[in-house]
């Protein structure tokens, strides 16, 4: 979902050249991979959103709400990992990270917070950067995540550290909803595990083998899914709360950690193996699925507000299909060329006056 921030990393990962050649935003650039898995992830996320209001009255809609979520988002979180490989420090770098990160999370977090009084009916709700309101989270957590890269790529176990602090946060309950930390260090593993990733990782996932053995894996993982329904909390695949604050004992806190990383990351596996690598009628919506996630969220508060759920006939089979065909549309809209030309201005700024200006300076060889 952060188009903005790694379009700089996007043509040939590995290089300065692409990197620097990227920043034109030019189609041939992209990778038709990766637009794709984004764009259909961000269906998964606004069907994933649009199935709640479904779940207590369905332990179909419930079991398939767990499939997605444990997945859906340690996508996008392994992605956004996987071209973050490359960021440093660097002017440019920092001010893409302002400008196409801090700066829609200030602007969205300001607008869901009016948006919400009249919505939620709280007309005093109080405007709080510290505390992340509703989607929003990604952004704060993305904006964290790309600062601590250089940290991640110097240290000898990166993975095991950052499972290890995500083991810990389950453990800490009083972290407090600052910048929603629970869920930046819960998730801060996939990120990782997307900063370890090479090329040669994502052919391997793609090989025909893999997709066929993809079929049984995710067969069975609704099987278990439908079994669990009735017997497991599924708000741990939010990574959002404690153990504790679960209701579970404190060592649930860790094992659940990496129970569910171990499930994360297999069918992660199994939903890119699924992706299609050449271009496609959506490949074009891939860059424009920051838009569809943070602009989905005020159709979401809408539906909710009027009470639509309320019509029996939606939890009926045929409505709950319905649901799922709609929310598909209207995140597909939300990420198509002129909606992102009419909110460009805040998702994508430019903002040179903002800036200094840097003298150009040419790249020095690194040794070795």
């Amino acid at each position: 979902m952060s188009d903005a921030v790694e379009t700089a990393e996007r043509a040939v990962p590995g290089t300065r050249a692409a990197a620097t050649g990227a920043a034109a935003g030019s189609a041939k650039q992209r990778d038709a991979f990766f637009d794709n898995a984004k764009y259909l992830a961000i269906v998964l996320v606004a069907i994933g959103h649009a199935w709640e209001p479904l779940r207590s009255e369905s332990r179909t809609v419930t079991a398939l709400y767990m499939i997605v979520y444990s997945f859906h988002m340690p996508a996008f979180i392994v992605i956004s990992g996987y071209f973050s490989r490359s960021f440093e420090a660097t002017p440019g770098r920092i001010k893409r990270l302002l400008t196409g990160v801090a700066l829609p999370y200030v602007v969205f977090e300001v607008a869901y917070t009016l948006f919400t009084r009249w919505a939620d009916n709280e007309p005093d709700r109080s405007f709080s950067l510290l505390d992340p309101l509703y989607l929003t989270w990604f952004l704060a957590a993305l904006f964290v995540w790309r600062l601590t890269t250089p940290i991640w790529r110097v240290v000898r176990w990166p993975l095991p550290i950052a499972l290890g602090i995500a083991m810990l946060a389950t453990l800490t309950p009083s972290i407090g909803k600052d910048l929603d930390l629970q869920r930046l260090l819960q998730f801060l593993p996939y990120f990782v595990l997307g900063l370890c990733l090479k090329p040669e990782h994502f052919q391997l996932v793609r090989r025909r083998a893999v997709r066929l053995a993809a079929v049984p894996v995710f067969a069975c993982a609704l099987v278990v899914a439908y079994w669990a329904v009735p017997r497991m909390n599924y708000a741990w695949f939010f990574h959002r709360t404690s153990a504790e604050q679960l209701a579970a004992p404190s060592w649930y806190g860790p094992v659940m950690t990496l129970a569910l990383f171990g499930c994360s990351a297999v069918l992660t596996a199994c939903f890119l193996a699924w992706v299609p690598g050449r271009h496609m009628w959506f490949t074009a919506l891939g860059a424009g699925t920051l838009y569809g996630y943070l602009l989905h969220g005020f159709g979401m508060q809408t539906v909710n507000h009027y009470h639509v759920y309320d019509n029996a006939w939606l939890h009926r089979p045929l409505g709950e299909i319905t649901v799922t065909i709609v929310a598909a549309i209207v995140v597909t809209l939300l990420c198509t060329a002129p909606v992102r030309r009419a909110f460009r201005f805040v998702m994508e700024p430019k903002m040179n006056w903002a800036f200094r200006r840097t003298p150009s300076v040419p790249e020095q060889r690194r040794p070795g």
